[in-house]
């Protein structure tokens, strides 16, 4: 970009300093004459060189009304004019001609040839020109057309980017077709969305070969709309389309469409839907489409605004009289509840593709297809790693795999672990580690046996939900967390694993209470998880027997208008109340497991105050046996500190070679080096479920 403005910088100088030079020359020489040894004198002045005898000659030519008068000094006369470039500098110079101007008057006129006849000066005429009026026009009209032509040089080199758009080329689409060799894209490198790539399939080969489809009457799909949370990969789904296809793929944003000048978006339109259907079979790619494509009679303006325009332009572009014969439109929204109704009927975007998150098997699917280009060490299962991350999308499998690649270069590795698998997780779902933060021995407990809470409630009520980490280690705004997985991909959510999973979350601020009898701030993002869960279950999925099977759309949601009411005050007062009753229900049953493990409470509690991390192996064998297995080992990554880059890697250098020290000098024993290394619980605890 700073390439480009410099680049425009230069170009508009360069044309400046040639107006200007351009400008001064004309200046110089209408101001001169036409050359710099003629000077221009008053009437007056030219009477009074005649009585002296210093003029030698002179000739006389009537124009416009008056008799224009040259001639020529017997010697050189000095004259003291201003600059005529550069106003206010007067220069000194010596001059042997003149001119100026009488007026068509028999005094003077009679005056003039007396004074000449007496001295013998040579005088002589000249018929008036013809051409006088067209010099005066070129001599007054030229600057002012030269100063036209470089305006218009300037801004065609601003407008639109510069290059060959100019300043009026608004309305002008800025997409062109992708080029096929860049595209590297295609279907097998999209992987966990098997049934949208076949949707998808389909698209391409009625565009390769439509006659088999129109052989049984089937016309072509207007529109594909591919809708879905953030970073499920609908933007890789329309690449490999393109990769795919051997059409022409036009790709622009929705925001592109949109300009300060009302009308500027529909013409863009237009121009879009022209150049693809002179190219077409072609495929038109809309990112972000809620952009312009959001529903009609909100806008500013009565409901006339630019955007609504444009949107109305799409529309007939779309399915209009004129049609878009051998044209598919592709578009992707991660908002389709705010597009406009007229966008989605059949006719506009006849097929609908949800890009959902992926399951499990598509998990590990997409884990193998990014890690391909990586070092993955034999030991790390990625079918684990898939069963480990749920929720998990293809940006977040995408970063995670990237983050371990960082961790294990950090580590002077050559290839990627289990351990920076593990510790990329954490990072992913929590941050970074924040182990040297310095805190006092109470607020420790404190977190320790909090987070112990979780993992016992977690344990006994296990039909939903295992609990697969727990730690005390600060990472981000949490102080410690626990991480509970479900125990397979669910679709749907019963009754009682919603209660099972508020449990859950109450157990850190029932142990606290119970333990310490106090209450602290760390448990205030299991509060926010308990409290979404307890009013999804009343307000949507109708778990509530008081307010029965109905769903209530949340303030702003309403269906009587985006300010409405969503419901009465007087169910909004029992909503309210069937979440306390829930959060209250699941707060008791917390208090009730850990009272009756107590032992195993106490025993987890202070394993996290001596390890600091358990993974589910330890905590299992922890809850059952009380002990350690044997094979425990900490893989925990070094702890960092804000210091220089040269200081950060001696010390992560340092401190890993003496941890494979050891690790070589007790094999079987656990490394309890970070024993006396003090921890900072943050004013957070997210817990994450």
């Amino acid at each position: 970009m700073n390439r480009n403005g410099n680049g425009l910088f230069r170009n508009s100088l360069f044309y400046i300093v040639v107006f200007l030079s351009v400008m001064g020359i004309i200046a110089t020489v209408v101001g001169k004459g036409g050359s710099n040894q003629t000077s221009a004198i008053s009437s007056s002045d030219f009477v009074s060189q005649l009585k002296k005898d210093n003029v030698k000659s002179f000739e006389i030519q009537p124009a416009n009304g008056i008799y224009k008068v040259t001639g020529k000094y017997r010697s050189a006369q000095k004259d003291n004019t201003s600059s005529g470039l550069f106003p206010g500098t007067v220069s000194s110079t010596k001059v042997t001609g003149f001119t100026t101007s009488v007026l068509q008057n028999d005094t003077i006129v009679a005056q003039i040839n007396k004074a000449a006849s007496s001295e013998g000066v040579k005088m002589t005429t000249k018929q008036e020109e013809s051409s006088g009026f067209w010099v005066q026009l070129l001599v007054t009209g030229l600057p002012l057309l030269i100063f036209i032509f470089f305006f218009y040089m300037m801004m065609g080199q601003a407008g639109q980017g510069g290059g060959n758009n100019r300043v009026m080329n608004f309305g002008k689409s800025k997409v062109k077709p992708a080029d096929k060799a860049a595209n590297k894209v295609r279907f097998s490198d999209v992987a966990g969305e098997e049934e949208e790539k076949q949707e998808l399939v389909e698209v391409v080969e009625f565009l390769k070969d439509p006659r088999k489809f129109v052989q049984l009457g089937a016309r072509i799909p207007a529109g594909v709309l591919l809708e879905g949370p953030p970073g499920t990969g609908k933007t890789l789904l329309a690449k490999a389309v393109a990769g795919e296809a051997g059409v022409p793929f036009y790709s622009i944003s929705g925001s592109d469409f949109v300009e300060m000048f009302v009308g500027v978006g529909a013409s863009r339109v237009r121009d879009l839907f022209e150049q693809a259907k002179k190219n077409s079979p072609s495929i038109i790619f809309i990112d972000e489409i809620d952009a312009v494509g959001r529903q009609r009679g909100n806008g500013v303006g009565g409901g006339h605004d630019e955007r609504e325009q444009t949107l109305n332009q799409l529309l007939v572009e779309m399915d209009g009289f004129t049609g878009n014969e051998g044209v598919i439109v592709m578009a992707a929204t991660n908002r389709s509840d705010v597009l406009d109704p007229a966008l989605l009927r059949p006719g506009r975007f006849d097929r609908k593709i949800l890009v959902g998150r992926p399951d499990v098997r598509g998990r590990e699917a997409i884990l193998k297809v990014h890690a391909k280009n990586k070092p993955i060490d034999s030991s790390v299962d990625l079918a684990e790693i898939a069963k480990q991350t749920p929720g998990f999308v293809g940006a977040d499998l995408e970063n995670l795999l990237n983050e371990a690649a960082l961790l294990a270069a950090r580590r002077n590795k050559k290839s990627i672990d289990a351990a920076d698998l593990d510790e990329a997780e954490d990072r992913v779902i929590a941050g970074p580690a924040k182990k040297n933060a310095v805190v006092s021995k109470q607020e420790r407990q404190t977190v320790a046996f909090h987070e112990a809470g979780h993992t016992i409630v977690g344990l006994v009520l296990n039909d939903a939900r295992v609990v697969h980490k727990v730690t005390i280690v600060p990472r981000g705004r949490a102080g410690g967390y626990a991480i509970m997985l479900p125990r397979e991909d669910q679709m749907l959510m019963s009754k009682k694993d919603a209660m099972e999973q508020i449990a859950g979350l109450m157990g850190g601020r029932a142990a606290e209470e119970i333990i310490f009898n106090q209450q602290s701030s760390g448990a205030s993002n299991d509060f926010e998880q308990a409290t979404q869960i307890a009013r999804s279950m009343v307000t949507q999925y109708g778990m509530s027997d008081k307010i029965g099977q109905v769903e209530l759309a949340a303030p702003g949601q309403s269906y009587y208008g985006e300010n409405g009411p969503a419901y009465s005050e007087k169910t909004a007062s029992v909503v309210d109340e069937e979440i306390r009753r829930f959060t209250s229900e699941g707060y008791e049953e917390a208090k009730r497991i850990i009272n009756e493990h107590r032992e195993q409470h106490k025993i987890i509690a202070e394993a996290l105050l001596k390890y600091e991390t358990l993974d589910e192996k330890q905590i299992l064998s922890l809850f059952k046996t009380g002990k350690m297995p044997e094979t425990a080992a900490n893989s925990e990554f070094p702890s960092e500190k804000a210091a220089t880059f040269e200081e950060s890697k001696r010390e992560l250098e340092r401190k890993e070679s003496e941890r494979h020290q050891e690790a070589e000098k007790e094999i079987k024993t656990p490394n309890d080096a970070n024993e006396t290394t003090v921890f900072h619980p943050q004013h957070k605890d997210d817990d994450k479920e």
